[in-house]
């Protein structure tokens, strides 16, 4: 499993061989529609595209800060379910990093209201696409569920943010870092799996919360405590850093109903003040070759944005 601050992408322009192929030969008609075709695209505005996608919704709070925002679509008796955490890993301390991460999947090994496993509850419910993510800036957690199967869902999701840690033990924490670690193992030990640790590095001065990636090191996800599990929940998993959106077979009454019902009573937490991230400007290029087992050359051009 694998933005509050300013947002920084990473571009990378690979050079590759690739076969060269003789096309075949376009009629002048063929080109001329083509070209007529793709020409409302070309050159318009970033806020014309924006304002060509036209998805209504609805925003409201709750009294303990969370933010639920509404999207009605009846077109199938589906309603997809996302929780966004205002956390990442630019949050991590020194010396915790790939926490975000590894507290991710703390968060499917089930609450205390619902000690299973959450991904085994939620297939039996009728769940798909149900997963979570961890960034720079975010967690987010997700699944688009059967109508019916919505309240259950909420009052699953409700539990994970406000009644987890009864269910986080010594022994899940355990299990949980070895999983993360091995994806780690696997990550670097694919093709060009390092390269993304030298970019970052060449790309972010020392002590850029985006120096260090989201899977973080060996080390510091030795380190994770039990303490150091019960301080980021308390610190981070509040409902007043948090966004549910709600998209599909139900309207903002029923989202206000449902939510206040299960998420309502939720205690306020502390609100997350991201670290400075300002995008940096390097002085001149800097170029790296990196030597490994590959069997084609890769050339990467990266910059913060």
């Amino acid at each position: 499993m694998r933005l509050a601050a300013s947002s920084v992408a990473l571009a990378a322009l690979l050079a590759v061989s690739t076969p060269v192929l003789a096309a075949p030969v376009a009629t002048a008609a063929a080109a001329t529609q083509a070209q007529s075709q793709a020409q409302p695209l070309r050159g318009a505005p970033v806020s014309e595209l924006i304002a060509r996608v036209d998805i209504p919704w609805q925003r409201f709070q709750l009294d303990n800060g969370l933010t639920v925002l509404v999207h009605e679509d009846r077109k199938a008796p589906v309603v997809a379910v996302s929780v966004w955490y205002n956390v990442g890993s630019k949050d991590e301390p020194k010396g915790s990093t790939g926490f975000a991460h590894l507290f991710e999947h703390l968060m499917f090994g089930g609450s205390e209201n619902s000690p299973s496993s959450h991904i085994q509850t939620m297939n039996a419910a009728g769940a798909t696409g149900l997963n979570g993510t961890t960034w720079f800036d975010r967690t987010n957690y997700f699944q688009t569920v059967p109508t019916p199967a919505l309240e259950y869902t909420l009052y699953l999701e409700s539990d994970r943010m406000g009644y987890l840690l009864g269910q986080v033990s010594q022994e899940v924490l355990d299990l949980q870092r070895g999983v993360v670690q091995n994806e780690k193992r696997q990550g670097d030990n694919q093709p060009y799996g390092m390269t993304y640790y030298a970019t970052l590095e060449a790309l972010f001065p020392e002590g850029h919360p985006y120096r260090h990636s989201t899977i973080g090191s060996m080390d510091d996800l030795d380190a994770a405590s039990m303490e150091t599990v019960r301080d980021w929940f308390r610190q981070n998993y509040g409902p007043n850093n948090a966004v549910l959106v709600l998209s599909g077979d139900i309207d903002e009454a029923k989202a206000r109903e449902l939510t206040e019902k299960y998420f309502g009573s939720i205690a306020r937490g502390p609100v997350n003040t991201p670290a400075a991230a300002p995008v940096p400007t390097l002085a001149a290029p800097v170029e790296q070759v990196l030597h490994d087992r590959v069997a084609q050359t890769r050339i990467s051009r990266t910059w913060a944005v």
